[in-house]
């Protein structure tokens, strides 16, 4: 009897780990086309996969085969590029560098087997095609399955155009703040007199005016044209996810915008944070975060009282939010909270402007609220972090599995008013850190009031290839001497960010850098092939701020 039941349990745990490991196989496909929308008040005509604004969501799962038909139904070239996820470059879907495009009623099929598990994201990469509404979620199931929820939302937000995006570009390249309506006025003049005196008003105004911009040029395009949607929702829209009490509700939180940075909050909900560009982390718990331009967050929320709350998200210059709803019942809504005041930059966030910026890891996503100087005071509660620290919690103790792993959430590193960079470490260490073999700098470079992007001065039509040899560590450190944040993304290979955690520095496939501000990253060079890597700031990389990277063939140097 005893060799009968250990030879079932041995049955049954090689059918579980046959069933697991099985590559599943499915086909999809995904038609762009022309649809007229109304978001605004008038007609417009987006560009869209299946007839969808936003695109549809696409479930897959880790080791699954996929084979996915794109059809262009348009009258010009169109792509998709799946954005954060490892596969062969062929299949990257980048025009120029790693395929032709699709051609007007022809058909491209992608075919790559699926290595991770996460919350990514689609979208165009042809043209404007992306800011016209070509985007969608990719939600990705791992093996063996896990639940740490009971609700499971995709939200993604994005800024949808009144004006022709080719004309905005346009605009930007003749006037650069053409759509900053938020300009200081003869009254504020006044009133920085009366707070720090005629001598020092002078002195920064003399000094924005050398650098030929305003403290409020935080977003070259801005409310002043564009609308801003969850789930291609305007917030009179209110899209709605419901919950029952007691349910644990992960957010997938994905910002598709082309230009817009937003601050997430949840009032009256604490936020948990458990992964970062689709990458699990040890837990945090915030009550906001700012979201760069094609970054992930996914967080768990626990709404225990028999109301409804507001999922907000703020523009990072105050001209617009986006807003959604989480209720028990339909019917039941939340009032929507008074936006805050718009922040300002500082001369001393520009101390890195036209030269090397100020390497701070305690920072790196500088230009949360918390830091950020306001035209009217901020709670000062709000001004600061908790007094935790990052390395509070750290010890023989600390989970080394991800946080989703079981119905038992590991407890949280921290407790922040808003999420920073150094707040974010990997669930588990990396097996493959080690120190780089060499460092490559990359000037984020511009004129702003030319707007001109570059990395180098150099713009991309007169740009060499970065090249690489398969296997190696490289840092790449980047060095913004401009005024803007930066979303950098590398296509092909993580970003091992390097905000001084080690082993556990998380990996991203965005990393914002913050005006005057140097952020250094690790590359591991594990994918041969051609790969774009540039500002996700659409109308910065249409300006030049693009490189290709190539991963050649070479013998690994550890």
């Amino acid at each position: 009897m005893k060799i009968s039941l250990r030879r079932f349990f041995f049955f049954t745990l090689c059918l579980s780990h046959l069933w697991f490991g099985l590559a599943a196989a499915d086909t999809y496909t995904l038609s762009i086309g022309e649809k007229l929308v109304n978001l605004t008040g008038k007609k417009q005509t987006a560009i869209v996969a299946n007839d969808g604004l936003p695109s549809p969501t696409l479930h897959w799962r880790e080791g699954e085969d996929v084979t996915l038909h794109v059809i262009n139904r348009l009258q010009e070239p169109t792509s998709i590029h799946w954005h954060g996820i490892v596969l062969p470059y062929q299949m990257d879907g980048v025009p120029g560098v790693s395929f032709p495009g699709i051609e007007p009623g022809e058909t491209f099929t992608y075919r790559f087997q699926v290595k991770q598990h996460g919350t990514y994201w689609y979208h165009g990469h042809s043209g404007m095609q992306e800011q016209q509404g070509l985007f969608g979620a990719l939600v990705i199931d791992p093996v063996p399955p896990q639940s740490p929820a009971e609700r499971d939302y995709v939200l993604l937000l994005s800024d949808w155009p009144e004006a022709d995006p080719y004309r905005t570009h346009a605009r930007l390249k003749k006037q650069s703040d053409y759509y900053n309506f938020q300009k200081r006025t003869v009254f504020d003049f006044f009133n920085d007199i009366r707070q720090h005196g005629f001598s020092d008003t002078i002195s920064d105004r003399l000094a924005w005016g050398q650098m030929r911009m305003e403290p409020t040029d935080l977003a070259d395009v801005t409310g002043a044209t564009y609308h801003f949607l969850v789930n291609g929702h305007t917030p009179a829209m209110n899209w709605t996810g419901l919950f029952s009490s007691g349910d644990r509700v992960r957010l997938r939180i994905i910002n598709a915008s082309a230009m817009t940075y937003f601050d997430v909050r949840i009032p009256g909900l604490a936020m948990h944070v458990i992964a970062a560009d689709g990458q699990a982390v040890m837990p945090v718990d915030v009550e906001e975060f700012r979201i760069a331009v094609a970054e992930t967050y996914d967080v768990l929320v626990e709404p225990k009282a028999d109301r409804a709350y507001r999922i907000f998200a703020e523009a990072m210059d105050r001209s617009g939010f986006a807003a959604a709803t989480l209720t028990p019942r339909i019917g039941l809504l939340a009032e929507l909270p008074k936006m805050r005041p718009r922040t300002l930059l500082t001369m001393a966030d520009m101390e890195g402007h036209g030269g090397h910026g100020e390497h701070d890891h305690h920072d790196q996503h500088e230009g949360m609220p918390m830091s950020d100087t306001a035209e009217k005071p901020i709670d000062a509660e709000h001004a600061e972090h908790s007094e935790h620290t990052m390395h509070q919690g750290h010890g023989a103790s600390m989970p080394m599995t991800e946080p989703e792993k079981s119905r038992q959430e590991a407890p949280a590193m921290g407790s922040y008013k808003a999420l920073s960079y150094q707040h974010l470490m990997a669930a588990a260490p990396n097996p493959e850190w080690r120190q780089p073999d060499r460092e490559i700098t990359l000037r984020l470079t511009g004129n702003m009031y030319r707007y001109i992007w570059s990395f180098d001065d150099i713009k991309y039509s007169e740009s060499e290839p970065i090249r690489v040899k398969f296997g190696e560590h490289i840092r790449f450190t980047y060095v913004n001497e401009t005024m803007m944040n930066h979303p950098i993304h590398l296509h092909g290979l993580w970003q091992y960010l390097d905000n001084g955690n080690g082993a556990y520095n998380p990996k991203k496939h965005v990393i914002n850098v913050p005006p005057g501000k140097t952020v250094s990253v690790i590359v591991v060079a594990d994918a041969e092939g051609e790969w774009a890597f540039h500002c996700h700031l659409l109308y910065h990389m249409d300006a030049g701020m693009f490189r290709k990277l190539i991963v050649e063939k070479g013998e690994r140097t550890d």
